[in-house]
């Protein structure tokens, strides 16, 4: 699955040479050399990352940085900045930017970065607990992981076939319904990461394809550690 990066600055040049070096690596760019340019692209397409610069004509790289955050709370964003200390860049990083490149930089620097911001993923929960799926995806998002929810299982297939979902869990759904959904995606060849969260120890036996079963209730320390390696597992298995 490619990763798409949107590239925010107002030097063109700079713009140019990013997006260039990126694509040669196989990642998905766009480009907008201002705020309210990068907001209208982010509301449109969604990227995984954001790499912006802080000084930008009108609104500036903080201030779109909030406007992202108030559209998709968990998105992630790098800021770029040409000063060594900066109140804006303070108050980006206090409101949970991903990371910090100060100008000039090396093109290693960046690549580090993005490869540090995406190592998390990006997680569907499909749950028919309200409360458990609000606290799971907090919580998960507090460890560097992305989550959105399918409420009550609605359109699970529809969601992880996106090509945006790297990790399903499956976890407080009626047994029929969340295995009809395990294996309507095998069929179809989408096969995610899938991580089973059940109050029982045996269900069925086509859940033993699944990366990880966890058994309710559990420490939440290990479905950190179950969601790392499963999609440290799928990574090796696709390299």
């Amino acid at each position: 699955m490619k990763h798409h990066v949107l590239i925010v600055d107002d030097d063109k040049d700079h713009v140019e040479s990013i997006a260039d070096l990126l694509q040669l690596r196989g990642y998905e760019v766009e480009v907008a050399y201002s705020g309210e340019e990068a907001l209208e692209l982010f509301r449109a397409h969604e990227p995984d990352v954001t790499v912006m610069d802080v000084k930008l004509p009108g609104m500036n790289g903080v201030e779109t940085f909030f406007q992202f955050r108030k559209l998709r709370p968990e998105a992630q964003v790098i800021m770029m900045t040409g000063l060594s200390v900066d109140q804006l860049i303070a108050r980006a990083v206090e409101g949970g930017a991903a990371g910090v490149l100060h100008k000039p930089f090396a093109m290693t620097d960046l690549l580090i970065s993005l490869s540090q911001v995406r190592s998390g993923g990006f997680l569907l929960v499909a749950n028919h607990e309200p409360e458990f799926a609000e606290a799971t995806a907090e919580y998960l998002n507090a460890n560097g992981y992305r989550t959105t929810v399918a409420p009550g299982g609605q359109d699970i297939v529809g969601q992880a076939r996106s090509g945006k979902v790297d990790c399903l869990m499956l976890a407080g759904m009626p047994l029929l319904s969340g295995l009809e959904a395990f294996l309507t995606l095998r069929e179809k060849g989408c096969s995610l990461a899938t991580i089973i969260v059940s109050p029982y120890e045996h269900e069925a036996p086509e859940w033993l394809a699944a990366e990880k079963i966890l058994i309710k209730p559990f420490d939440p320390a290990l479905l950190v550690g179950a969601v790392k390696s499963a999609l440290e597992l799928r990574r090796v298995q696709a390299a």
